[in-house]
């Protein structure tokens, strides 16, 4: 479980790639490697990846096929920055809103609006019926950072970041066209479910009902 508050960038120092396996590197801060240990849990930009080996400061992670396909992390090269946060404890401060490390879908940066100690950006999803679950000022996990949705279309939502998101997240480099990992929250998307399913069974009560009333008249 985390908290969707980054705690630090790691860079990707090296990949092992295999058939639809993958190993990446990461030089993780200082200050993230206290007692981390083996099948210790740590997002990366939002996705939750097992510690496979711990040299000094540099950090393995082992990415299946699933991972590869459902997130950006399969887009990323040695060089690349990504947004770290080791999972969170039973005494930590949750300041942002709980995730499960869990990527639905990645989006695409489709507008970027810069003005004065603030930036807009604006996403667009890969399809409509996701957007069911992304509600104006709901909770929503972008590239593993817990955020609040501002203005929400048929296909696209927007998100405020202030300078402090933009100078400790990787966001601040973002650009048009980029992919970003989305978590929805998962107490956003349990309602909807829960509300679309009570919605169907209470529609196909009323069709069988007034199917057999249509019997009896006849």
């Amino acid at each position: 479980m985390f908290t969707g508050i980054v705690q630090g960038t790691g860079t990707l120092v090296s990949i092992d790639e295999k058939p639809n396996f993958r190993t990446h590197v990461v030089k993780m801060p200082a200050h993230m490697l206290d007692n981390l240990e083996l099948g210790a849990s740590v997002a990366h930009n939002g996705c939750c990846l097992t510690v496979t080996e711990v040299n000094g400061d540099l950090v393995s992670f082992d990415l299946v096929k699933e991972t590869l396909r459902l997130t950006n992390l399969g887009d990323l090269q040695p060089g690349s920055e990504v947004n770290l946060e080791r999972a969170a404890r039973f005494d930590d401060e949750i300041g942002g809103h709980l995730m499960s490390g869990h990527i639905i879908c990645t989006a695409e940066v489709a507008k970027i609006l810069t003005s004065e100690n603030n930036r807009q950006i604006w996403f667009r999803m890969p399809h409509e019926d996701l957007m069911k679950y992304v509600l104006h000022k709901g909770f929503i996990g972008i590239d593993g950072i817990s955020l609040t949705v501002g203005e929400v279309t048929k296909t696209r939502f927007c998100v405020h970041l202030i300078p402090e998101t933009l100078q400790r997240t990787t966001l601040g480099a973002k650009r048009l066209g980029d992919k970003i990992n989305i978590e929805i929250d998962p107490q956003t998307q349990a309602i909807v479910d829960t509300v679309e399913r009570v919605l169907a069974s209470r529609e196909a009560a009323m069709a069988t009902a007034q199917a057999l009333a249509e019997q009896q008249d006849q």
